[in-house]
């Protein structure tokens, strides 16, 4: 049986470098590749950072812009996203310095949502994030 390619058997192609690399076989070893994935795998990271924070941004532009609708979902929705982003940068503190990019693409994308989620007009909210970061994850935070 032929090796596994990494176009067409991703997951045989996987196991198989793993195995090579831990036998030290580095020149049988599809290199290209494996650093591309590695590259993709801190790119997702990255992403879940954003979509973590557009998350908690709507939420946090719903609370502060629609008061009369305060529920238990929305106060969920905050916590949970709270404590995923700050496991999430427990488990891979390199992407604290991506932060001040994070934030400003993630609270664009929440401008957005926030105006879809609640009807309002999307510049009814201000135009960069009006929260610092430690703002948004303090657990005690709840914009008026």
């Amino acid at each position: 049986m032929d090796a596994p390619q990494y176009e067409t058997d991703f997951y045989g192609w996987t196991n198989q470098q793993a195995t090579l690399l831990r036998a030290g076989k580095l020149l049988d070893a599809d290199i290209a590749h494996i650093a591309e994935e590695i590259e993709d795998m801190g790119k997702n990271l990255k992403r879940e950072l954003v979509s973590r924070l557009e998350i908690l941004f709507i939420h946090l532009l719903k609370w502060q812009y629609q008061p009369g609708h305060h529920g238990n979902s929305w106060r969920y929705s905050i916590d949970e996203q709270r404590a995923k982003l700050v496991d999430h940068l427990e488990d891979n503190p390199s992407l604290k310095l991506q932060l001040p990019e994070a934030v400003e693409r993630s609270y664009r994308y929440a401008i957005r949502g926030a105006a879809k989620e609640t009807g309002l007009p999307g510049n009814t909210f201000p135009k960069s994030c009006p929260w610092t970061y430690e703002q948004a994850l303090n657990e005690n935070f709840w914009p008026e």
